[in-house]
């Protein structure tokens, strides 16, 4: 019986404060949630699809009462539960390694106390990585970091994140936000990080479309979607079957803005996708997550590391973190 393709989906659960943080916005500071609305969605709409995935935890949020509900609830379900940072910040790659161990180890912790197993995985905000955050995560006894996007687009976002934002959040020397065109050039397979330890530390970079290194996650897909639907299914479409041609296993990345509506999401009417309703957003992610299960098997992001074996795998390499 032939084995089918492989594929992973996770969730980064960034909270509403946590994008007007980012945006310079100041009333991110009452942390305003969308979480008691967002999690039974995704819940709902992962269940449906009968999907077990990955979802990455801010620990700022699971500190509080709401966030270690929706983490209590997660693992309940199910779903791994993996760092996504304490104070969600896209600029961990100007964070010295003691700052970088204390946003692991209290994210860690906080994890840990609202019910779910130590994480072993983990994802920067806004993509960020750098040499001593891989080598942070190989000392902490992390299997796998799923931070890098593969793509050209890192400027044009950081274009727009500067035309949107209050003029603060454009000139604090957060130059690097989102990354550089370079980024074309990193794999778009899973491979190793080669650390001054020797670690085996796991990279698996979310998907983007194959030759093109345009972005196919939620909030792309979302973004295409408003502007034709017909067109945003051919786009998805077109990129898994590349991704077959290509021996690429899809890593697709999912948020809570891809199940909200811009009533429930107060002041974020700058982020692409978010005149859509919530119903709308919902029945095309249940398109979208049904038709990756047409082609691929599935699993969230800390199963995909368990299962492929990355030494038999061509596409696997071994680079010295930092590249």
């Amino acid at each position: 019986m032939r084995t089918r393709p492989l594929a992973s989906v996770s969730v980064d659960l960034d909270n509403l404060w946590a994008y007007l943080k980012t945006h310079g916005d100041p009333g991110w500071r009452r942390y305003p949630s969308f979480l008691p609305s967002a999690v039974p969605r995704l819940l709902e709409v992962l269940g449906e699809q009968r999907l077990t995935t990955t979802v990455f935890a801010v620990g700022a949020d699971v500190v509080r009462e709401d966030g270690a509900k929706a983490v209590n609830e997660i693992a309940a379900a199910g779903h791994e539960v993996g760092n996504h940072s304490f104070g969600h910040e896209p600029w961990l790659h100007r964070y010295s390694r003691d700052r970088l161990e204390n946003e692991l180890r209290r994210t860690e912790d906080a994890i840990v106390e609202a019910g779910a197993p130590t994480p072993i995985g983990f994802r920067g905000p806004g993509f960020s990585v750098t040499r001593e955050l891989v080598e942070v995560l190989a000392d902490r006894g992390y299997a796998y970091d799923a931070s890098t996007l593969p793509t050209w687009i890192g400027p044009l976002a950081r274009a727009y994140h500067n035309r949107t934002a209050p003029p603060a959040a454009r000139d604090d020397g957060r130059g690097e936000l989102f990354g550089g065109f370079s980024r074309v050039l990193a794999p778009v397979h899973a491979y190793r990080w080669r650390t001054t330890e020797g670690s085996a530390l796991v990279e698996l970079p979310v998907t983007t479309m194959p030759l093109l290194r345009t972005p196919i996650h939620g909030s792309y897909l979302l973004q295409l979607h408003g502007v034709s639907p017909r067109l945003a299914r051919a786009y998805f479409k077109t990129a898994l079957r590349l991704c077959l041609a290509r021996g690429v296993a899809p890593s697709l990345l999912l948020h809570p803005t891809d199940v909200l509506g811009g009533t429930e999401a107060p002041g974020m009417e700058f982020f692409p996708g978010m005149a859509t309703p919530g119903a709308g957003k919902v029945a095309w992610l249940g398109w979208v997550l049904e038709t990756l299960r047409e082609h691929f098997d599935v699993v969230g992001t800390g199963e995909y590391v368990r299962r492929a074996d990355p030494r038999r795998e061509r596409a696997v390499t071994r680079l010295d973190a930092g590249r």
